[in-house]
């Protein structure tokens, strides 16, 4: 016999989220920071500077099987993400900017990402298991409703969690990762409902990932989808004739075969091209070392939704096997491992998140009413002081009132001059007017709905990036991107033939061949360039590797914001 549910609720509990509101916050959250910026350092410039030469290549379609940028290959050796952004800068206009188009293809990975898990949501909460208490005399949550309502708090969820704004507004590897992530955890989560979209989707879902970056995280998610289903099948033939008919649709033959010849199929890709090796590198000394900062990381990147997530295992504890809970479980676990198994720490732990918030979700019909306002309050507080300190450093930032945080802004973005922005200006406006107003709805008195407890945080994560990316985006910009000082080389040296290089970082090349249109030969190669940039960190070796009777220094170009970044100068002496 299976464990009594812990969720009780009602129907009039599992109102439908207006579609078109459920639409225009995703717009809210995808849209800002699309146009006026530049590609952002440092993962970001580079994967944008490996796409840029994909695209500009002539050398066949070898090259496509291997990126390059100056003869180096990428850090994340991943082809299909590459493929997306220079097919985008391939198909786009001559007047759009090549790092928008990119930025624009990967804004629909990141809508395909929430589709993706609104429907494993979904489908999920659609298993016997995971439905709510039958009442004595009626009034229960009916099944559809009841899943279309914890599907609609599972996108609430992914779209509060604090990881997924930066990183899933950037143009790399790991965003695909995460769409072909979310993908395969639909596909196993609808397999028992429909049967091509779910095969589309574990095909798709496991090969994307396995070929952006990511080969053995995709390998385990696919082969702990394809061991659920074999116990699944296994669990349901023991009940035999003992299982209730209202136990909803299960796992058939046919979904195993399938989702053991998905595995075999990425098993022999991962195997067979040696991709297994791409990305497992220990961190520190052991698998737990630097356990404080992963702690620090997890606690933050998964923020709001891990208290829920932690909610949801214990309530539903009797039940761990379920569907609704054990599969969330392992995407969630996976990615976990290879957080504290990679370098790549946060962009692993961003595949995580769709399966966060999963799990959050199925905490939301076993919360009692007053932890419910609790968690209110504390989120009107959060988001609208957070909302508040953008308006007045920004305020600060223009007229230099209040002194002291208007200090603040000029030391971390020296040399910046802000300019006021009316667009800017409006759409912020509009944004914290919205979020006035959806508090004001929240804490009215109406009738109660699952997904409102999740309508703050998600409200106020929109507001946030709004905001960053309206009033604050020019400082930001300025910080973040290689502009300043690309244009400071452009100054020193004008238009060149060409520019040798030594040492210089992927970022620096792909920023200098983007903004500054230079063109680069590496130094050790032999060239005949007029200018020479030199990155710091040779500076002990540099006299073995540069004669200086044939080059003088020409001055050190910072990065405002960042010391790290300099890169040295040195001019070509003309032979007496």
């Amino acid at each position: 016999m299976n464990q009594p549910t812990p969720a009780i609720v009602a129907q009039n509990a599992v109102r439908r989220l207006p579609r078109i509101a459920l639409l225009l916050l995703c717009a809210a959250y995808l849209l800002p920071g699309l146009v006026g910026r530049g590609p952002w350092k440092s993962a970001d410039i580079t994967a944008f500077g490996y796409m840029a030469e994909l695209a500009r290549t002539t050398e066949g379609i070898s090259r496509w099987f291997d990126p390059m940028l100056l003869g180096m290959r990428p850090e994340t050796p991943a082809l299909i993400p590459y493929w997306i952004g220079a097919w985008a800068i391939k198909i786009s206009p001559s007047w759009l900017n090549p790092d928008l188009a990119v930025r624009i293809a990967f804004a629909l990975l990141l809508w395909g990402t929430f589709t993706a898990t609104w429907y494993a949501v979904y489908y999920l909460a659609r298993t016997a298991r995971a439905q709510p208490v039958a009442f004595a005399f009626g009034g229960e949550a009916r099944p559809t409703d009841y899943a279309r309502a914890i599907a609609d708090g599972g996108l609430l969820a992914l779209i509060a969690c604090m990881g997924l704004a930066q990183l899933g507004h950037e143009t790399t590897p790991a965003l695909a990762q995460l769409y072909f992530a979310s993908h395969l955890f639909y596909g196993v989560a609808a397999l028992p409902y429909r049967r091509a979209g779910p095969v589309i989707g574990l095909i798709v879902g496991t090969l994307g990932i396995t070929l952006s970056g990511a080969p053995t995280v995709g390998l385990a998610l696919a082969t702990g989808g394809a061991l659920y289903i074999a116990y699944e099948r296994r669990r349901t033939a023991k009940l035999g004739a003992d299982a209730s008919p209202d136990d909803g649709p299960g796992y058939t033959r046919g979904a195993l075969i399938t989702m053991v010849c998905v595995v075999l199929l990425a098993a022999a890709l991962v195997f067979g091209l040696g991709l297994q090796q791409w990305k497992i590198t220990l961190i520190g000394n052991s698998l737990f070392g630097d356990i404080r900062s992963q702690a620090k990381l997890l606690l933050w990147f998964t923020w709001p939704v891990w208290p829920f997530a932690l909610w949801t295992l214990w309530r539903w504890r009797r039940q761990l096997s379920a569907r609704h809970v054990a599969l969330p479980l392992w995407f969630a676990l996976v990615p976990l491992a290879a957080t504290w198994t990679t370098d790549f720490s946060d962009r692993s732990l961003l595949l995580a998140l769709p399966a966060f918030a999963t799990l959050a979700a199925f905490a939301l019909p076993t919360f009692r009413r007053s932890a419910l306002a609790l968690i209110d309050w504390f989120n009107v507080l959060l988001f609208s002081s957070l909302a508040a300190l953008g308006w007045m450093y920004w305020i600060a930032m223009l007229t230099g009132v209040p002194p002291k945080p208007a200090a603040s802004v000029a030391r971390l973005v020296p040399g910046f001059v802000p300019e006021f922005s009316p667009i800017a200006f409006v759409l912020a406006l509009a944004a914290t007017i919205a979020w006035c107003w959806l508090v004001r709805w929240r804490t009215g008195r109406h009738r109660a709905a699952l997904w409102k407890t999740l309508v703050l945080p998600a409200g106020g994560t929109a507001l946030c990036w709004m905001l960053l990316m309206t009033l604050w985006l020019p400082p930001i910009d300025y910080a973040r991107s290689y502009v300043p000082q690309v244009r400071a080389v452009a100054e020193r040296v004008g238009q060149p033939r060409c520019i040798a290089e030594l040492a210089l970082s992927r970022q620096h090349i792909a920023a200098l061949r983007h903004h500054g249109n230079f063109n680069l030969q590496p130094l050790l190669l032999g060239t005949d360039c007029p200018w020479l940039l030199v990155s710091p960190d040779t500076i002990g070796r540099l006299h073995t590797i540069i004669p200086f009777d044939q080059w003088r220094f020409s001055g050190t170009l910072r990065r405002p914001s960042s010391p790290a970044d300099d890169l040295l100068l040195y001019q070509k002496i003309p032979p007496q």
